[in-house]
């Protein structure tokens, strides 16, 4: 630069005024250096104040701890119905099952009718190539008598494919047989529930068991299951025998509970319910005192209904989370107002030897980021610890959510900087004067 004397250029020296106004140009060393130096600072300044940073960064970590194990939970949950939803094996399934008389009329209409029996399956399960499989269920409760004790529980009796086709898996021993059925032979299948009731922890697979009377071999045990239906229920908490000796040795009337018809294709639903009702009302002297309920339309309407609870219990634990998390961010907003009103003479200093408003700015606010960091890393190494201590009690093991931890990062990170505004903007604009005074 030059100035004109005398109608000459003469060049002018810079001066120190020149010098401090110019902006510095950092290289990207010194600023990384200045970053480093910043992130330093902020711990030093927790650590200089150890109760007033532990209660900041508890209600930081409470609100990113809530987060990461609220959505991983909610994710096991989720996981966990819907592999019990799956093997309820209701997909492509209707079920005929005796209908309640709404009406006098309709009492005495019914009584004219023998209602479901053993001996309407032959007209029922006429071959149908629409048809895969018809699975026929008797159910009365009774006691069951072994060396230890009695015990009152459910009696199943049902065809040897009732198991295959609704996903009865067998824990132990065998399942029924087409032999058990056409022998009628004493044989049982003890629900997982009622076998450590009756036996313990001991193998009941070759033990005897009396229902009635009537002293049953026990040669299977049912493998554990997640109860989502009344039937499942029925045979985690019972015995499971064959029809055929269900209705010679248990039930003299012969009455069923129902008749399961899997499907060969779901489009079939319609035609399929109008036959077997049809089949029905010929067995029953022309009376529908039936119902067909369509289990797989139950189950979406279950689904459905879970998955709106699922979601309000979502906004609800988030809601609660984000509480915490709003607390943690005043929280902050405290500690740097105190940190500015401690260091007005520092911020004064750095100031008069060149530093800019925007570098003041940043340094409070990188605290601020720093003091949310620290509480959200302690938030998520609890979060995990606990994942991994309930990891056995869901079918998929529990996981830390990488979807609820990126968010609950990003709003520690956010409330950290929108509460830390104030205080950083006060410390840019402090002038050195007032500030080292």
């Amino acid at each position: 630069m030059s100035e004109v004397v005398g109608g000459l250029a003469v060049p002018r020296t810079a001066t120190s005024t020149d010098r401090i106004a110019r902006p510095r140009q950092l290289s990207l060393g010194a600023r990384l250096a200045l970053g480093w130096e910043i992130v330093k600072g902020g711990l030093v300044e927790l650590w200089s104040h150890k109760l007033r940073s532990t209660l900041t960064l508890t209600l930081l970590m409470l609100g990113v701890f809530a987060l990461v194990v609220m959505s991983s939970v909610l994710d096991g949950v989720m996981d966990k119905i819907a592999m019990g939803f799956s093997g309820m094996s209701w997909d492509g399934t209707i079920m005929l099952a005796p209908d309640s008389p709404a009406t006098t009329e309709e009492q005495k209409r019914f009584a004219m009718s023998p209602g479901l029996r053993a001996e309407d399956l032959p007209r029922l399960t006429a071959p149908d190539p629409r048809i895969l499989a018809y699975l026929p269920r008797a159910t009365k409760q009774s006691a069951v008598k072994v060396a230890a004790g009695t015990e009152r529980c459910w009696i199943n009796g049902v065809w040897p494919d009732y198991g295959r086709w609704m996903n009865r898996k067998i824990g132990m021993g065998r399942g029924l047989t087409d032999d058990d059925e056409r022998r009628r032979s004493t044989v049982a299948v003890v629900g997982a529930t009622l076998a450590s009731k009756l036996f313990g922890g001991a193998d009941p697979v070759g033990r005897d068991i009396t229902v009635e009377s009537v002293r049953f071999r026990v040669v299977g045990v049912q493998a554990p299951s997640q109860i989502f239906s009344e039937e499942l229920w029925y045979d985690a908490n019972g015995i499971t025998i064959p029809l055929q000796t269900y209705m010679d040795r248990i039930d003299p009337d012969h009455k069923l509970a129902s008749v399961a018809v899997k499907l060969a294709k779901k489009r079939d639903t319609a035609e399929v319910s109008a036959t077997m009702i049809g089949r029905a009302k010929q067995a029953h002297h022309g009376i529908q005192d039936i119902k067909i309920v369509d289990l797989e339309a139950e189950s979406a309407r279950a689904w459905q209904n879970f998955m709106d609870q699922m979601r309000g219990w979502r906004v609800v634990l988030t809601s609660l989370a984000a509480t915490v998390l709003l607390v943690g961010g005043v929280g902050v907003l405290s500690v740097m107002l105190i940190s500015f009103s401690d260091r007005r003479y520092e911020i004064g200093l750095r100031k008069a030897m060149g530093a800019s408003d925007g570098e003041i700015l940043v340094q409070f606010l990188l605290e601020a980021c720093v003091l949310a960091a620290v509480g959200a890393s302690f938030g998520t190494f609890l979060g995990t610890v606990v994942c991994k201590a309930l990891s056995a009690n869901f079918p998929y093991g529990l996981v830390v959510n990488p979807m609820g931890l990126l968010i609950a990062w990003l709003t520690a990170l956010v409330l950290a900087v929108v509460f830390g505004m104030y205080p950083a903007f006060k410390a840019s604009r402090l002038s050195p004067m007032e500030a080292m005074r």
